[in-house]
């Protein structure tokens, strides 16, 4: 049989496993921390609740999918609440429903939630008064949306919604890479921003269908199902740190800190700058390329508190906080109101989020966080309890220029180690079903490689 190695437990490597398997090749999977990377479900105030990714995309297919496979889709919720808010201006203020990642397609709801000035309103209706020309090469998020629409749109609409997800700065991020919507948008001969997202909008089939899923015992049940799977299949996991990889001959072998294992192929589905040790010795150009991804570090701040400490109501899915209002927090989820199975007895769950690229969470967060949430949305009470997750280098930031440097990582290890590959969130696509996508498509790979030496 053909023995397949996959470096890395988190979602993208317990994919390529399984569909390497199901594909009928033998496989090992190699992981020496916590399997399921950044899913992660574990107990808090009396119940369980996530670390980290709180949901997945329902509008694209792979997620979906997947639970269909592994037998979760009757389990699988969507959030109650549509409805979030800005922190702007010194008020929360609802977020426009006419919006495509930020991009306001209705300019009277926006100047009703109050978020953007006048100034920045008059910005906005400029993009409707001068024509679109679509960019030339890969260029930031920042660059378009401030040339389009305005400062105010750019820094309390679009970054901290799409940087927020992204944990980056929209000023720095990739347009192609990171939001391919306004990306095409930008580029289908629209005579502006506003009409191209407009039409997006407008192709969505079912726009009341939810937007998000997550299994109802939360996300770290989809790591959990892949690894029953696995383990019916008798798949091992080695519980161990790859440090290199060499050639053996026509097999590759994979240095342990605990052994070695041979392998016809190698998928990596680890953070690049893991990836780019274990390939540095036989493909360096492809080493320096994979260490140059940026990331950033995030802390998730779990909160549980009584409902009577809390002095607003809690209307919606939760709030963003623009960089530019300087707050210790990026965001914060009113969990117990967005997903109605965690609706307590008089107990709210909060989650609020801090760090981004070029702002690493340091020192003690607690107390800023809480004053924070005093601020913005009246939280007067101590905390029943406070849960600190730290995402130490987490989020692979997409520069411009992103895809084609991967197009070339991919090309230069194909030629230099035949049937290894990498795949994950630093490299096409950092959410849930992307990496689930990555994770078939690399494994795929390796298997017709494979094939085709044969």
């Amino acid at each position: 049989m053909t023995h397949v190695v996959i470096v890395g437990g988190g979602i993208t490597g317990l994919v390529a496993a399984r569909e390497a398997a199901l594909a009928g090749a033998e496989v090992t999977l190699v992981e020496p921390g916590r399997l399921g990377g950044k899913l992660q479900t574990t107990p808090f105030d009396g119940g369980v609740l996530d670390e980290a990714a709180d949901a997945f995309l329902a509008r694209v297919p792979e997620g979906i999918a997947l639970c269909e496979e592994l037998g979760l889709a009757g389990d699988l919720v969507a959030p109650s609440e549509r409805r979030a808010h800005v922190w702007s201006h010194g008020e929360l203020r609802r977020l426009p429903e006419a919006q495509l990642l930020g991009v306001p397609t209705d300019l009277d709801e926006l100047a009703a939630s109050g978020i953007v000035s006048a100034e920045g309103l008059a910005a906005a209706r400029h993009d409707l008064e001068v024509p679109l020309i679509a960019p030339t090469g890969d260029i930031t998020i920042g660059s378009l949306i401030r040339a389009r629409l305005g400062d105010d749109v750019a820094e309390r609409l679009v970054d901290p919604l799409v940087g927020g997800i992204n944990a980056g700065n929209t000023d720095a991020l990739s347009l192609a890479a990171t939001v391919p919507q306004l990306d095409a948008a930008a580029r289908n001969g629209a005579p502006s921003l506003i009409a191209a997202c407009q039409a997006q909008r407008a192709a969505v089939v079912d726009p009341t269908a939810p937007v998000f899923f997550a299994p109802r015992g939360g996300m770290g049940a989809l790591p959990a199902a892949l690894l029953r799977d696995l383990s019916a299949r008798g798949i091992p996991v080695r519980v161990a740190a790859a440090r290199s990889i060499e050639r053996d001959g026509l097999r590759w072998r994979v240095h342990l800190d605990n052994g070695s294992i041979d392998a016809a192929a190698v998928v990596l589905a680890t953070p690049a700058p893991v990836a780019a040790e274990l390939v540095r010795a036989t493909a360096g150009r492809v080493a320096v390329l994979l260490a140059a991804i940026p990331y950033a570090s995030v802390v998730m701040l779990s909160i549980a508190v009584e409902r009577d400490a809390i002095e607003r109501d809690l209307d919606g899915s939760g709030f963003l906080v623009p960089r530019v209002e300087g707050l210790t927090i990026t965001a914060c989820s009113w969990t117990s109101a967005k997903w109605p199975h965690l609706a307590g007895d008089g107990t709210v769950w909060l989650r609020a989020s801090v760090g981004r690229a070029g702002a690493a969470p340091t020192g003690p967060l607690e107390a800023r966080v809480l004053a924070d949430l005093g601020q913005t949305m009246a939280l007067r009470g101590r905390p029943r309890e406070v849960r600190i997750s730290g995402w130490p280098e987490s989020f692979p930031q997409y520069l411009p220029g992103h895809l084609e440097r991967v197009d070339v990582i991919d090309a230069e290890l194909a030629a230099s180690m035949p049937g290894v590959v990498v795949a994950g969130a630093a490299l096409r696509g950092l959410g849930v079903p992307a990496c689930i996508r990555q994770g078939r498509a690399a494994a795929r790979r390796v298997l017709t490689t494979l094939d085709e030496a044969s």
